[in-house]
């Protein structure tokens, strides 16, 4: 007697967190944190509940996961865009441009996940975003301190505006070329506030 059984031979194939980590972020980055359900990422994931909050906590927690893996691949390369060989407002302006084009990168996916995340619905997650934006903010705030003192805090804040403002227009749907005139402009008021 033979049986026809829809489930394959042998080892069922195992779970690799950092593979689910990579699809997870895919989901936060397209919907958002508070529109990815539980529901939702262990349907991505091809998990169980169970093997979810096994592998990860909780959503909080593998929320934290994907914001350390989009700050090692999908971030912005701060360090790579603020070298202190070159003009400060020149590194700001190519920031902004860099910021512009990351954003607009996938349409399904636009915007900043950490961004983004900052105004998430749950507390743990918000703080997440929050303590990677401030450090990034932070890491900007210094590049400009190190060469112009007295305009550190109004140029950053101006910076930090602006990339909150690409990331929210490239959601609803601005595309490449205008969040680049919105840059560019924005490198060019940088260039009239801080002539040396």
């Amino acid at each position: 007697m033979t049986t026809n059984s829809a489930r394959p031979r042998g080892r069922p194939r195992r779970f690799n967190p950092e593979e689910g980590v990579a699809i997870a972020q895919r989901l936060f980055h397209a919907r958002g944190y508070d529109a990815a359900s539980v529901a939702d990422l262990t349907e991505a994931l091809g998990i169980n509940p169970p093997s979810f909050y096994a592998a990860f906590g909780s959503k909080a927690g593998l929320y934290a996961r994907v914001l350390d893996r989009y700050s090692c691949a999908g971030a912005i390369p701060l360090s790579e865009i603020l070298r202190p060989n070159r003009p400060v407002a020149e590194c700001l302006a190519a920031l902004l441009e860099a910021a512009a084009r990351n954003y607009a990168a996938d349409p399904a996916a636009a915007g900043c996940l950490t961004l983004e995340g900052t105004r998430c619905n749950d507390p743990e997650a918000r703080d997440a975003a929050r303590a990677m934006d401030r450090a990034a903010i932070d890491t900007i705030r210094r590049f400009i301190a190190a060469r112009h003192p007295e305009e550190a805090d109004q140029v950053t804040n101006y910076i930090e505006t602006t990339m909150a403002g690409l990331s929210a227009k490239a959601r609803s749907g601005h595309g490449l070329d205008r969040l680049l005139a919105t840059a560019r402009l924005a490198g060019l008021i940088l260039a009239q506030a801080l002539r040396v």
